[in-house]
């Protein structure tokens, strides 16, 4: 019998409306981070909807049902970041040497992104554009509309302030 969506007798904004906050207080306490929660239970509705033609309610109740889709999503989720956290401490651990080897490129350029995202707007620019893009400090400081000295500083507490984003994603400089 499908039930979410397709052909059913209930319809997921009501499904959701009814189980949807439980299902995300549940994620919450097992993820521990607001927005993981709530993609799980974005993760969750998908997979119903997706499988609703194998809900049976004579096994189990619609509530039962999506709490053991949810456990299965937070299971997920949990095991993603021990493997993504695995491969963070182990880029930490053993930093790649010096190569031409495409994956290691792209796993550097991934990492001081992530790092660049974590610094102040002024210092970002200061950095991409000087150090990144090669340009010259009088003229990202007159596009910029700040002294050269300014942007030297900028740069300078930028600097600083990527090193220790990256340190604190446990990349070791």
């Amino acid at each position: 019998m499908a039930i979410i969506g397709k052909r059913g007798d209930l319809d997921l904004r009501d499904v959701y409306a009814a189980h949807g906050p439980e299902i995300y207080r549940f994620a919450l306490r097992q993820l521990g981070n607001g927005q993981a929660a709530e993609e799980a239970v974005q993760e969750v509705f998908l997979r119903a909807w997706r499988s609703a033609a194998r809900f049976d309610p004579d096994l189990a109740s619609l509530r039962v049902w999506l709490f053991a889709i949810a456990r299965n999503v937070v299971i997920d989720e949990a095991r993603a970041r021990v493997r993504h956290e695995r491969r963070l401490l182990a880029v930490a651990a053993d930093p790649p040497a010096a190569t031409s080897d495409f994956a290691d490129s792209v796993l550097d350029q991934r990492l001081v992104e992530q790092a660049l995202l974590r610094i102040s707007d002024d210092h970002r620019v200061a950095l991409v554009e000087t150090y990144l893009r090669g340009r010259s400090y009088e003229d990202v400081a007159a596009e910029v509309g700040v002294s050269k000295v300014t942007l030297r500083s900028r740069v300078f507490f930028g600097l600083k302030a990527l090193r220790l984003a990256m340190e604190e994603m446990g990349v070791r400089l």
